[in-house]
């Protein structure tokens, strides 16, 4: 009987400075929606799945290179056949930050972008999977000078992403519903609006659905509640204040929408794992 899943090779986890994880699957998996404070780069091999980035979904097919920036919530699921092969790097701040010689704004910038999802030619998927095999083949030997070895071919990807240009990328079938691209709205309108009072009768007439449809069909898309997305929101923005300012922690909790304290604590640790002040702590 063919195996599940069968790991090609898996080196850190996606929280470290370097991870690196190719996986060939053939049965059905659903990742639950996460974010984590690393880079994330996602390359498909074979089969297709569906991707929700942020407030927006993909359709992600063989060749299909993503960039996910840090603290951008994701989800993958199953689009079609469950069979597929796929690729996922991260790295930190820390593996190619400001204090790295080759460092240059400009290799982040892909991250900023507002698409995330880019349809490679094949010539250009020979380069990528080029350098995926070098990671590979560095972190299975772990040679003398390996994570120099890796830095150089994680700059040589983000060169390659630095050149994909918009007006190269391909328009992508839209694999949403009428009423996920609703949700999608409402995800972009919680985005913007996170610190403030969302009461669910207000976003159901807002975007014209029954209270329960719309908590109902929210939680399946997303995989949050309405109130634990929000929460989640508030939480990351509270993460960047933590880490960028001098703001007292009170203030950032009102800030960011929590009417009492004692609530964003009780949020912040559940999110994050830690207190706010221990994070500002650790990332101030």
């Amino acid at each position: 009987m063919q195996p599940k899943e069968t790991s090609i090779v898996r080196y850190g986890n996606e929280e470290d400075e370097f991870y690196l994880d190719q996986v060939q699957r053939s049965s059905p998996f659903e990742r639950n929606n996460h974010y984590h404070g690393t880079y994330e780069v996602y390359y498909q091999l074979s089969g297709r799945r569906h991707y929700f980035i942020k407030d927006r979904a993909y359709a992600i097919a063989p060749g299909d290179l993503v960039f996910i920036n840090k603290y951008d919530v994701h989800k993958t699921s199953v689009l079609g056949p469950p069979q597929h092969e796929r690729i996922v790097m991260n790295f930190s701040d820390e593996f190619l930050g400001t204090d790295h010689p080759l460092f240059h704004p400009d290799l982040l910038g892909i991250f900023q972008r507002d698409n995330h999802q880019y349809r490679l030619k094949p010539q250009e998927q020979m380069i990528v999977e080029q350098l995926f095999r070098r990671m590979t083949e560095e972190v299975k030997q772990q040679e003398d000078g390996f994570e120099l070895s890796i830095r150089l071919l994680v700059t040589q990807l983000l060169v390659f992403a630095l050149r994909l240009k918009h007006a190269d990328v391909p328009v992508t079938e839209d694999p949403l519903s009428p009423t996920h691209r609703r949700i999608a709205e409402v995800v972009k309108y919680i985005n913007a609006h996170y610190a403030d009072r969302l009461p669910l009768q207000e976003l159901s007439d807002r975007f014209g659905m029954s209270p329960s449809y719309l908590s109902r069909t929210f939680k399946s898309v997303t995989g949050f509640t309405l109130v634990g997305y929000q929460n989640l929101t508030r939480v990351r923005e509270a993460q960047t204040l933590l880490a960028r300012t001098d703001a007292r922690v009170t203030d950032i909790s009102e800030q960011v929408g929590f009417e009492q304290f004692a609530h964003f604590n009780r949020t912040f640790k559940k999110i994050t794992g830690t207190n706010p002040m221990r994070y500002r702590k650790w990332n101030g």
